[in-house]
C-alpha cells in the first residue's frame, strides 16, 4: 500500500521525520520491539490489540495498515471478527462504522509492507 495514497500528510513524512530528529524511526523501532515480536502475548494478538486502538482512536491508515498486519501474522477472519466485535460493542454505532472499515482492509487484496506513520 502507498501510504501517500492513503493520506496527503505521509507526502511530507520526510521532512517531518528531518524536523523531529527522526522521531518516525524511533517509533517504528518501539512497533518491532512492542508488537511485532512475540512475547507472552503473540505477536499477532498484540497487532490486533494495535488495530482496536487505531479503531478507538479513529485513525484510518493505521486501520489499514494494522488490520493488514494482522492478516499478515496469521490472524484468522474469525478472529478478527470478535476484536471487531469489541470495537462495534465499544463504540457503538462510530465503532462500528471504523470497525467496518477495519474488516475491508482486512478483506482487501492489497497488502503492504510500510508501517502506518512511518
Amino acid at each position: 500500500m502507498d501510504l501517500k495514497k492513503v493520506d496527503p500528510a505521509f507526502n511530507s513524512l520526510g521532512a517531518f521525520a528531518k524536523a523531529t530528529g527522526g522521531s518516525p524511526k524511533d517509533i517504528q523501532a518501539m512497533r518491532e520491539k512492542n508488537i511485532y515480536r512475540d512475547g507472552v502475548f503473540p505477536a499477532k494478538l498484540k497487532t490486533m490489540l494495535a488495530l482496536l486502538w487505531s479503531i478507538s482512536e479513529k485513525c484510518e491508515p493505521c486501520i489499514k495498515y494494522y488490520a493488514q498486519k494482522s492478516k499478515e501474522l496469521g490472524a484468522t477472519e474469525e478472529e478478527l471478527g470478535e476484536f471487531l466485535a469489541v470495537a462495534s460493542t465499544m463504540g457503538g454505532c462510530v465503532g462500528e462504522m471504523w470497525a467496518l472499515k477495519a474488516f475491508n482492509a482486512y478483506k482487501s487484496e492489497e497488502t503492504s509492507s510500510e508501517n502506518c506513520c512511518v
